[in-house]
């Protein structure tokens, strides 16, 4: 079999291709890739030209919508900071269970600290930043300040 060693290209579906361009492009700051009208799709290069691309593709707003889910790998410093960053840009961070939030979460079992948000179709976005810290399964899904008082105790003992 071929080892896979990354991913990609992802897509998602959205109901206004040019609301969505502006929250992408915009609000997320993320590169325009390719625009293509006649077929109303965009393309968004993530991280560097080359490593990974996101498609936009306007399919309507009928009344049944797929809720899908992305995971952006972001740096920890950059994470920390993107509370207040999404707030300026009038998009709410949410927390594991969806609810607005000042601070990530961190899921104790990889580690890797998260921050939630939607984009104008309701679709599940997320920043995410690996931890080089030990697992600690145990805690479940915490918040940030509760990891940071966990690790504490960690290097005390």
């Amino acid at each position: 079999m071929i080892p896979i060693r990354d991913l990609f290209e992802a897509h998602l579906t959205v109901t206004d291709l040019k609301r969505s361009m502006s929250f992408f492009g915009g609000a997320l700051g993320l590169e325009l890739a390719q625009f293509s009208p006649e077929r109303k799709v965009a393309f968004y290069w993530i991280g560097c030209r080359g490593n990974s691309m996101l498609g936009l593709w306007e399919a309507g707003n009928g009344p049944q919508r797929i809720r899908l889910h992305l995971a952006f790998s972001v740096d920890l410093d950059e994470l920390l900071r993107a509370p207040e960053r999404l707030r300026v840009a009038n998009i709410t961070p949410l927390d594991f269970w969806e609810n607005p939030t000042d601070e990530p979460v961190v899921f104790a079992w990889m580690p890797a600290a998260s921050l939630f948000f939607h984009d104008p179709d309701g679709n599940l976005l997320e920043f995410l930043s690996m931890l080089p810290d030990a697992p600690q399964s145990e805690l479940g899904v915490v918040g940030w300040s509760r990891w940071q008082s966990a690790e504490r105790k960690n290097e005390k003992a």
